[in-house]
């Protein structure tokens, strides 16, 4: 049945009519129904480490809008908490984490080898959704890019430059290396106990790759990425990867064929005819409506989910959008995408 599913065959190479569908944070709090399961699990992270009800959130979109893929409900901060950072969400605000700006903070993180302890629960997840899916839907694992993690892990927190991983990359870049080279570690591993318990797929969220230039970029963004890809493909001979390198911008160009992914996710800074010219070339792409159509919906929604996917109508293509859906989205304007998709 595998390779009936929409989602595997656009990794694959091949072209649809009707490219398949998935949103970044399809499961969340623009559902009502998300929203109920929360309450019930209490906060954040009991949500994600609940298994039972982190597989009923993962479902409730599918329910809903008969999306070609799933993506496991769970969080990119989970690998630091199981590396031994302190872990916690600010209602209103975010994420907090204890920091890592010191060798001594560096010397109180676990072992790799730990971090299964912490994310068993995750593992259980993917298992139960694996068996729970409808047979014609791709279930997406995930975790977040060394470089994007590391940021948090040393502000404590999201910042808008991420201005403290970039002071401690230039002041300290040993401890900044021996950070990134843990996550990466780890990152492999978590992953791959993910495509073990039935994960088709595994996609890496590298959100602020866009703040890093040049050679910073190449060596902070592209090589985890492909360090990460490579592993995974040698352990697991077929398993597609999906990357997304956020506001990349010219430095999409080539970014699958030197990390080896399968497709590469796009953000909605980037054109699309400008996608389909020089990173379609290289194979799938993933993308790249922007978020705010959920919200405001009207004619302008369709007009530009319409040339998205005649724009990238020639080569493999999974129709997203450019970031994830925000949580004052109305659920009706995600249907009307789809139906501009699949209906044209």
């Amino acid at each position: 049945m595998a390779e009936q599913k929409k989602l595997l065959r656009a990794l694959a190479g091949e072209t649809q009519d009707v490219p398949p569908i998935w949103m970044m944070r399809q499961a969340g709090r623009y559902l009502p129904e998300y929203r109920a399961t929360r309450a019930e699990a209490g906060d954040f992270l009991s949500l994600c480490y609940n298994p039972e009800l982190a597989t009923e959130v993962t479902l409730q979109p599918i329910r809903r809008y008969g999306f070609d893929a799933a993506i496991l409900f769970a969080d990119i901060l989970l690998v630091p908490q199981a590396l031994g950072a302190d872990l916690w969400f600010v209602t209103g605000e975010g994420p907090r984490l204890s920091t890592v700006t010191t060798e001594a903070d560096f010397t109180k993180l676990g072992p790799v080898s730990d971090i299964h302890e912490t994310l068993n629960p995750i593992y259980e997840t993917v298992r139960l959704l694996s068996s729970a899916l409808p047979s014609e839907t791709t279930l997406i694992g995930f975790a977040g890019a060394p470089w994007t993690v590391a940021t948090y892990m040393i502000a404590g927190r999201g910042t808008p430059d991420q201005g403290p991983a970039h002071l401690l990359r230039q002041e300290n870049n040993a401890l900044f290396e021996a950070l990134l080279a843990r996550i990466t570690e780890a990152t492999i591993e978590y992953l791959s106990m993910q495509i073990k318990a039935g994960a088709e797929v595994v996609k890496i969220f590298d959100s602020w790759a866009g703040s890093l230039g040049g050679e910073a970029f190449e060596k902070y963004a592209l090589e985890p990425c492909r360090q990460i890809t490579e592993a995974l493909k040698q352990r697991h001979p077929g398993i597609p990867v999906i990357g997304f390198p956020r506001e990349a911008g010219d430095k999409y160009v080539g970014f699958a064929k030197a990390t080896g992914v399968d497709c590469v996710a796009l953000d909605n800074s980037v054109d699309p005819e400008w996608a389909a010219a020089h990173v379609q070339v290289d194979g799938c792409v993933q993308g790249n409506l922007a978020s705010r159509h959920m919200v405001t919906g009207g004619q302008e929604l369709v007009d530009d989910t319409r040339r998205i996917v005649k724009a990238f109508g020639n080569g493999p293509h999974i129709f997203n959008l450019g970031h994830g859906i925000t949580p004052d989205a109305d659920p009706d304007n995600v249907q009307r995408m789809i139906d501009a998709v699949r209906d044209g």
